[in-house]
């Protein structure tokens, strides 16, 4: 009798092993899905911006200065969304599908955030700037939500380093895996 508990814990076991397997497949797939959707949107927002650059240093249009102007700094703002999108592509595609080293839950969504948020506060910064340089001169009464957009980023990057402050204490709970994960970041960059 013990012999048929056992096969059927085993059987339980390879059973489960095979579910957690492919359930994995799909959300690798998925994740594939919205990278591939973050790089498209780059490319389009790349395109949109490389129009935008165009129509501020094409010759043959007769426009005022402030116009050119303000179409290069929209092309920046579009270029600076695109990069976003990139960093984000590249970050899903490194943290849910490459990675292989089996870390805890709250590490892997403390490594995930800080690449997420990197890329938020460089976006809303540079955002903030070239908002700031076109009310500057065509509505110089919206400059305060520029600021507004630069104290969010100031915002989150502040509320940013207090979470990993606090959260440091995690890495040491399982330095092991933490040790994989560094390797792996080494791989992946070199």
């Amino acid at each position: 009798m013990d012999r048929i508990v056992e096969f059927q814990d085993v059987v339980r076991g390879v059973i489960a092993d095979k579910i957690r397997d492919v359930i994995k497949q799909i959300f690798n797939v998925l994740y594939g899905a919205v990278a591939l959707l973050f790089g498209l949107a780059a490319v389009v927002l790349t395109a949109f911006a490389g129009r935008e650059l165009w129509h501020a240093a094409d010759p043959r249009l007769v426009v005022k200065m402030a116009e050119r102007v303000n179409a290069v700094l929209e092309s920046i703002g579009l270029l600076t969304i695109a990069v976003a999108a990139l960093e984000l592509s590249q970050t899903v595609i490194e943290e849910e599908i490459l990675r292989t080293a089996q870390i805890a839950a709250p590490t892997r969504v403390r490594r995930f955030l800080s690449r997420f948020l990197v890329v938020v506060v460089v976006a809303l910064s540079i955002e903030s700037l070239v908002s700031a340089f076109r009310f500057v001169h065509d509505a110089p009464e919206r400059l305060s939500e520029s600021a507004m957009v630069a104290f969010s980023a100031a915002a989150i990057l502040a509320a940013w380093g207090v979470f990993i402050h606090f959260n440091r204490d995690a890495e040491e709970l399982e330095p092991e895996a933490m040790a994989d994960a560094k390797r792996e970041d080494a791989k992946m960059e070199g």
